[in-house]
């Protein structure tokens, strides 16, 4: 009413800044997007469990809402992580390419489907960015193709140095509640001595008691670091307080060769601590990161040998096990199947399984924060490690299963046991450090059996560090760990062929000469000045977004197979004016919308129907059916319902059981949200790939499995009898009825009511009259109240005019 009224010449301009300055323009644009980026909330394949990736949607909606730079934009979305001094927004950014989808099916070879995963993001960047189909290249060479077999494996190294960590957003509010636990572990700290049950003298002379008797316990034990370190994949790099940290692709037979050179004699056990880390899967301490357990490992052989020779490892112990489980007299050197029966450990998943001779058993620890383990292996004589030392770990699972973050020390000492003491408390109990007496006593007071009540408190503050919001994101490795791209003979992954080095299609502008071959100069490349295919792919879109047609018919494709422009000197105009107004989405589309093109009357003559039915030569304004979002979102409006708020988390509107209770992995229940998640954007709608929302799958939406740059169109009954009978548009019919009775007095009254809620016009008097003949015809059927309206306003979502553009 207020733009039907407002009689100033530029109403219509003012109207159009209003709706760019809206919040919801980014939500309405960011499933443009979202269609190229494949954008889910679950991973995808047989089991198809959630992700959490949802912040990755949200900071496109902020960046669209911001109207950030396209350059910028999609700069950071390539490479975000490699900017100088990246920032949480630009890591969340990086989701981009975190959308492909996550194979966990047993028996899968997770580095085949890396590579499947690869072979998508160097598809969806050409499309997004270029408007070229990269597809037919990964096989071979086709004779009139420019993209030649050798070129795609070489853009392909571009995207392929990333490795593809989860990340803990930093917020004020998380750096603020990490400060106050901070605080409070500190107070509780100093309030325990108090605690100690009979006093201060009670607990000296505890103290002294425990003080000698883990004294004799303890072992003195020396880190000592590799000279070598080879795996099959994975890479292990030496920190500076002696732990080792893995990075990178694991494999189902992983084997870790570590090699030693000390001045230290007489060594009679060897020990492994293994702890949590951030930068691994669920903190570590392993590096498995699908199908098994997340952050956990397992060790199936320890084998220890000196120039080439066998080391005897007489038994195994570790801080899982019982008490009366901790000794097994296995010997690594025995022949398989001939070890003593008293050898065979009662677990099969402890350290002594590492020494039997059995792949199919060993040591295994779970991920998870806070992680603290250790492992004890006795040599069955002294070994001299001044002469040089060898270690091999072997992990070898159904699924890959390798450490991430563990240290390896000696002792001298015979009596030598896997404690959960942590190591700097083992040490000065071993070593009589007087000066370590605050870390004893910290240690004694936080585990006494009379302190266990006053210490849980510190320990449960302890457990659970405030982190913030998980996301998935890529991050670049480092130089001294690339990782290698090959050629792949037909496409094939197990048919890898000579090393490629990085770089872009020959026929294309090459990277800037001096500049690393990688992906942040790769994602620059695309908006070089002398790169023609970005700024005219990306107004294509934005056409077509207006028009349900581009100047160029196929989005995807602008090479030799596609249609010309309709356009040809318009595509390069638009294009240019998006350069030159710094790549402003809001300043294209504001461009679009004010053309007296776009302002054209939708109706369509005879005549133009039978020379132009596709209207190609714009000589009207464009009419097609709405997506499905819009659709859904508008009925919701409508009907006053649709809830405001942005972001979050997936939420899950009403919808037939079925969808996921029948078909898919496991049993996936839809559990309905209330309140003001009940009616929220569609943007917002949880993603599951192998069971899509019904209504939204219903009008063409995708499923998040690939890239789309343009929806398909149907038309089929199932989408009437969605609008008519769908429970989400029965509860916003029945919404609207309630308000429109409120509102309104008159039958004439709440039938222009119900028409201009849909419609946003009021009705004609022949559509008034067709309203009012079904409102008769529906009392002489008996219905009446608020059944009455909930039909007529069922009726009204039905229209053609409530899915269709204008």
């Amino acid at each position: 009413d207020a733009f039907v009224n407002d009689k100033v010449p530029d109403a219509y301009d003012k109207l159009v800044d209003l709706l760019l300055a809206s919040k919801q323009y980014g939500e309405r644009w960011a499933r443009r997007w979202l269609d190229l980026a494949r954008y889910a909330d679950t991973n995808g394949f047989e089991k198809d469990r959630p992700r959490q990736i949802w912040p990755y949607r949200d900071w496109v909606v902020r960046a669209l809402n911001a109207d950030m730079p396209f350059d910028q934009f999609s700069i950071k979305q390539l490479a975000g992580d490699m900017l100088p001094k990246p920032t949480p927004e630009d890591l969340i950014a990086t989701g981009f390419h975190r959308n492909t989808m996550l194979n966990e099916e047993g028996g899968i070879d997770p580095n085949e489907y890396r590579f499947y995963a690869m072979v998508d993001r160097v598809s969806v960047t050409g499309t997004t960015w270029m408007g070229l189909t990269m597809n037919c290249c990964q096989c071979h060479t086709h004779k009139y193709d420019p993209i030649l077999h050798t070129d795609y494996y070489r853009t392909l190294a571009l995207l392929n140095n990333a490795s593809e960590p989860t990340y803990f957003i930093p917020t004020p509010e998380i750096e603020a509640q990490q400060k106050a636990q901070a605080e409070k572990i500190a107070q509780l700290e100093a309030e325990l001595p108090a605690k100690f049950p009979g006093g201060k003298a009670a607990m000296e002379s505890r103290f002294a008691g425990w003080t000698e008797g883990e004294s004799h316990r303890a072992s003195k034990w020396e880190v000592i670091r590799p000279t070598g370190m080879k795996t099959t994949m994975p890479h292990l790099e030496q920190q500076a307080d002696g732990f080792i940290l893995g990075s990178g692709d694991i494999t189902k037979s992983e084997v870790y060769d570590l090699s030693f050179k000390a001045p230290i004699k007489g060594v009679r056990a060897l020990r492994i601590e293994v702890t949590s880390h951030p930068s691994l899967p669920n903190d570590g301490p392993g590096l498995t990161n699908y199908e098994g357990p997340l952050g956990g490992f397992f060790l199936s052989e320890l084998q220890a040998s000196q120039n080439g020779e066998r080391v005897k490892i007489a038994r195994a112990e570790d801080t899982n096990d019982d008490e009366d489980d901790r000794i097994s007299d296995a010997t690594a050197s025995a022949p398989k199947g001939k070890a003593k029966a008293a050898a065979k450990p009662k677990k099969k998943n402890n350290a002594a399984a590492t020494i039997d001779g059995e792949m199919s058993s060993g040591w295994q620890v779970l991920g998870g924060y806070g992680v603290q383990h250790a492992a004890v292996f006795h040599f069955d004589q002294p070994v001299d490690l001044t002469n040089g030392f060898d270690l091999k770990m072997l992990f070898e699972k159904h699924f890959a299963c390798p450490l991430g973050h563990f240290r390896i020390s000696v002792t001298t000492s015979d009596h030598a046991e896997a404690t959960r003491l942590p190591a700097e408390v083992e040490v000065a109990l071993a070593s009589g450090d007087k000066t370590k007496h605050e870390i004893l006593l910290r240690h004694f007071l936080e585990t006494a059996p009379e302190m266990q009540k006053a210490a849980a408190p510190l320990l449960a503050t302890r457990k659970n560090p405030p982190r913030g919001q998980p996301t998935l994101v890529m991050n670049e490795r480092p130089a001294s760990n690339p990782r290698i791209t090959h050629r792949y003979h037909r496409g094939e992954y197990l048919q890898p062929k000579e090393e490629v080095t990085a770089g872009v299609p020959a026929f294309l502008p090459a990277l800037p000469k001096g500049a690393p071959a990688n992906r942040l100069t790769f994602a620059k490349w695309h908006f070089a000045p002398e790169n023609p295919l970005t700024a005219r792919v990306t107004v294509n879109r934005q056409w077509q977004a207006f028009f349900g047609r581009g100047i160029v018919k196929s989005l995807e494709d602008f090479g030799y197979q596609s249609d010309p422009p309709s356009h040809p000197e318009l595509l390069d105009w638009l294009a240019v004016e998006f350069v030159k107004q710094g790549w402003s989405m809001k300043k294209l589309h504001r461009l679009i919308v004010t053309s007296e093109t776009y302002k054209q009357c939708s109706r369509i003559t005879t005549e133009l129907g039978e020379k132009d039915s596709e209207n190609i030569l714009l000589a009207r304004g464009a009419r097609f059916r709405l997506d499905a979002e819009v659709i859904r979102d508008s009925a919701l409006k409508a009907a006053g319902v649709l809830s405001p708020k942005m972001g979050g988390p997936g939420v899950y509107p009403p919808q037939p059981a079925s969808v996921t209770s029948e078909g898919t992995y496991g049993k996936v229940e839809w559990k309905t949200s209330e309140g003001e998640d009940h009616f929220r954007r569609s943007l917002y709608t949880f993603t599951k790939r192998t069971a899509p929302f019904a209504m939204a799958t219903t009008f063409d939406a995708p499923t998040g499995e690939s890239c789309l740059a343009k929806r398909e169109v149907s038309n089929s009954p199932l989408q009437a009898l969605t609008l008519l009978n769908d429970q989400m548009f029965m509860e916003a019919a029945q919404a609207m009825a309630k308000q429109v009775i409120a509102e309104s007095q008159t039958d004439d009254e709440r039938l222009q009511n119900i028409f201009r809620r849909v419609a946003t016009r009021p009705a004609a008097p022949d559509e008034l009259a067709m309203l009012k003949a079904f409102l008769q015809k529906q009392r002489d059927k008996k219905v009446e109240g608020e059944a009455l309206w909930t039909d007529v306003s069922r009726a009204a979502l039905n229209f053609d005019e409530a899915i269709t553009h204008p």
